[in-house]
C-alpha cells in the first residue's frame, strides 16, 4: 500500500522527480546522492550499523559542498584541516536549514519525536570525544567530566530556548563520534557494547535526513555550493 508519509523515501523521490528540472546542478547532485543513500538505508531494518553508515553517507552528500576549496581556505587562513573544521561546515549547514525552516519542523522533530533518545545520547560518555582523549591519554581530554556536563546543560538550555542550531550541533557532535567508531574500525559489527547509541543514532538520523532533504528541495533558490566530485561526462 502506498505510503502517505511525505518524508518517506519513496515520496521524497517522487517529489524530486517532479521538481528537479528547476534545480541548479549543485542542488540536483546533493539531493540525488543523499536520496540514493537514504533509500538504501531504508531497506536495512535489522542491520543497524549498516543503516547508520548509509544514513551518515546520505547526510554527508546533503551537507558537503566544495570541501576541497574549503580545506584550501583553511590552510590559507592558517587553520589545520580536519574533523573540527568539517564539523563547523555541517554546523553552518544546520543554520542554513533552520533559517529556511519557517514552520519549525526540525525543532518539532527534536522536541516531540526524540527527546528521550537525545537525552540518552547526551548522557552517554562513549560518544563524547573528550572522554576518549582522556582515556587514551591524548591532549584535550583533561577535565572531560566538566565539559561533558556543560555540553548537556547547553543542549537542554538550547532545546528549551528553541535554539535548534545549537541543539543539532551538540547532537551531531555525538553522532560524529559514533560515525568515527564505525567507519574507522573502532567497533565490532552488531556489538552489544554499543547497541543503544547505534539504535538511537540511526532512528534520529533516519528521521532528520529526510527532513533536511525535503527542506533543500523546498528552497531551490538558496545558494547550494557545488559538491566535491561532480559528475564528469567522458
Amino acid at each position: 500500500m502506498p505510503t502517505t508519509d511525505p518524508l518517506h523515501p519513496d515520496r521524497l523521490k517522487d517529489k524530486q522527480r517532479a521538481l528537479r528540472d528547476g534545480f541548479a546542478l549543485s542542488l540536483t547532485l546533493r539531493v540525488h546522492r543523499a536520496l540514493s543513500w537514504l533509500m538504501r538505508a531504508h531497506r536495512e531494518e535489522e542491520d543497524l550499523d549498516t543503516r547508520f553508515i548509509h544514513l551518515w553517507i546520505g547526510f554527508n552528500a546533503a551537507y558537503a559542498g566544495d570541501l576541497e576549496r574549503a580545506l584550501e581556505e583553511d590552510e590559507g587562513a592558517g587553520r589545520r584541516p580536519g574533523a573540527a573544521n568539517e564539523r563547523q561546515r555541517f554546523e553552518d549547514f544546520f543554520r542554513t536549514l533552520v533559517r529556511l525552516d519557517g514552520e519549525g519542523r526540525i525543532y518539532k522533530a527534536l522536541w516531540t519525536r526524540f527527546p528521550q533518545e537525545i537525552r540518552i545520547l547526551l548522557d552517554n560518555r562513549f560518544v563524547f570525544a573528550p572522554f576518549w582523549k582522556h582515556y587514551v591519554g591524548q591532549p584535550g581530554g583533561g577535565g572531560w567530566e566538566i565539559s561533558f556536563e556543560a555540553a548537556k546543560r547547553a543542549a537542554n538550555a538550547a532545546l528549551a530556548a528553541g535554539d535548534t542550531p545549537v541543539v543539532l550541533s551538540i547532537l551531531f557532535d555525538r553522532l560524529y563520534v559514533l560515525r568515527n567508531q564505525l567507519l574507522h574500525g573502532g567497533a565490532t559489527w552488531n556489538s552489544a557494547a554499543n547497541r543503544s547509541q547505534v539504535r538511537d543514532g540511526a532512528a534520529i538520523l533516519g528521521h532528520l535526513l529526510p527532513l533536511f532533504i525535503d527542506l533543500m528541495m523546498d528552497n531551490p533558490d538558496e545558494d547550494w555550493a557545488m559538491p566535491l566530485y561532480p559528475v564528469i561526462e567522458d
